[in-house]
């Protein structure tokens, strides 16, 4: 057996074709979904990036527990144990959070890895020349500005781009390796994540008349921009996005040069959506996590089945994905993984839960059942009480600060780690959900979300199932208080 897993970040569902996208030129996932299972009932769990990532590796939500950071010492690791049952487990990517401290410890849970530098902010060339920046708006004033374009500048064609060099070492690794055996690659592209930076031949798919100021970054806010500036932001992503389906395309190429089909599980999706201007927001982390967010486009082609050309309406997660991997591979997931292999989904539709929780660490905690999506918000304003609960007490860029250590306490062993306490710290949050309340959602009459509904039975029956998977999860006591959900127990 073999495996590839790709992933991209950012992938909002409703820009693609297979997805009932009829103006984004996106013809590679159009016939990846022609080739493959298109999962319609596919969400995330744990936002936003290296969270995503850790139940990639675990299977299991992270969110109720803590933020951003490392993977923990007590953490089933997929590609580990892949890695200690002599299946390698190769990684590449340009996702820049990886090596960075909140992310350090997940690359080296691979067999081997390949790092590709320069997204973003990605302190990576050291030019004190002056930069010329144009006169734009959105972006990160400062330095995540001013070295995002001296990053640019070393990428003056798509040959050097970050994306094109990921999956030239992609296309290295499946040519040195096709005719080998029991082998895992994760190739992931950090696109289509802002900034939206491509070339001419992708922004030419989309021609329009935008006179206003570059734009092609936008802030986690508010829109406060122009009609024209929206849709010129809109056309900027769906550029950077056929550059992504242009990659996919030699990915699908390889597989059918190489003959990789017979024996080859593929799998493509992405950590999380993003909002280009609905429901009046930029990005995500500092609104509710709509669908454009949450509910993620996912494909699977599995050999052992041959099922291609259909779709599925079962509800999945991210936390699938790692045991339908170690299922593939023949292995047994930890008794701590909480996902289910996707292999009754592939085969009949056959359902593998009846209900999914979503979020992020001190924002909504949120429940959809498939027709329903229930927001709950915290019950007071100062969004409290809240816990990091960790044993690698780093944020995304730096470690916690000595003054957040300073009056640690320590909490009980929670069922998936493994005896081991740990630290307990006053939580630093992206958001407070507060000021949104609660809400809730019928998708049915309502698939834009963009008219909550108040139905008492509806929101008590989703309140039972949100603390049930919450107790599946071990939560915090402290998650039940700070959502008001005492009175439920």
């Amino acid at each position: 057996m073999k495996a590839i897993l790709l992933m991209f970040d950012s992938l909002n569902r409703h820009f693609l074709p297979p997805y009932g996208c009829n103006w984004v030129h996106a013809p590679n996932f159009q016939r990846l979904a022609e080739g493959s299972i298109t999962f319609d009932n596919n969400y995330v769990g744990s936002m936003p990036c290296m969270p995503a990532r850790r139940e990639l590796h675990t299977g299991r939500y992270n969110f109720l527990h803590r933020s951003w950071g490392p993977l923990e010492p007590y953490d089933d690791s997929m590609p580990q144990i892949l890695k200690e049952n002599k299946i390698h487990s190769h990684l590449i990517s340009d996702h820049y959070h990886y090596w960075e401290d909140g992310g350090a410890t997940y690359h080296t849970r691979y067999a081997s890895w390949e790092i590709v530098r320069g997204r973003e902010g990605d302190p990576w060339k050291g030019d004190l020349r002056p930069v010329n920046i144009p006169p734009h708006i959105g972006g990160r004033p400062g330095r995540w500005d001013r070295q995002d374009w001296v990053n640019r500048a070393y990428m003056p064609s798509e040959a050097e781009h970050n994306q094109t060099q990921v999956f030239n070492l992609g296309e290295q690794f499946l040519r040195a390796n096709a005719a080998q055996d029991n082998w895992f690659l994760h190739l992931e592209t950090f696109d289509p994540h802002e900034p939206f930076f491509t070339y001419e031949q992708y922004k030419a798919l989309y021609p329009h008349d935008y006179r206003g100021p570059f734009f092609d970054w936008p802030d986690y806010a508010r829109v406060s921009e122009t009609p024209e500036q929206v849709q010129h932001l809109r056309y900027q992503y769906a550029a950077l996005l056929s550059m992504c389906d242009h990659s996919l395309g030699r990915v699908l190429d390889l597989m059918d040069e190489l003959d990789l089909w017979k024996d080859t599980l593929l799998i493509v999706h992405t950590d999380h959506g993003f909002l280009l201007g609905e429901h009046d927001w930029w990005a995500k982390c500092t609104q509710p996590f709509y669908n454009e967010i949450a509910h993620t486009p996912f494909f699977v082609w599995h050999p052992q089945y041959g099922v291609g050309g259909e779709r599925r309406s079962a509800l999945v997660q991210t936390i699938d994905i790692a045991p339908t991997l170690l299922e593939a591979f023949g292995l047994a997931c930890p008794p701590d993984m909480q996902g289910c292999s996707l292999s009754p989904v592939i085969q009949n539709d056959q359902p593998i839960r009846d209900a999914a929780l979503f979020g992020l660490h001190g924002a909504h905690v949120n429940l959809t059942d498939g027709r329903y999506v229930y927001f709950r918000a915290c019950a007071n304003p100062e969004n409290t009480p809240l816990f990091d609960c960790t044993l690698m007490p780093s944020h995304m860029r730096d470690p916690f600060g000595v003054h957040e250590l300073q009056d640690i306490q320590l909490a009980a062993p929670f069922s998936f780690s493994k005896g081991c306490r740990t630290m307990k710290i006053a939580a630093r949050v992206w958001t407070n959900p507060h000021p949104f309340g609660t809400q809730l959602f019928d998708l049915q009459t309502d698939p834009g979300q963009l008219h909550p509904i108040h139905d008492p039975q509806v929101e008590a029956r989703l309140i039972q199932a949100m603390i049930r998977l919450m107790r599946a999860n071990d939560a915090p006591p402290e998650q039940y208080q700070r959502l008001g959900l005492e009175a439920f127990l």
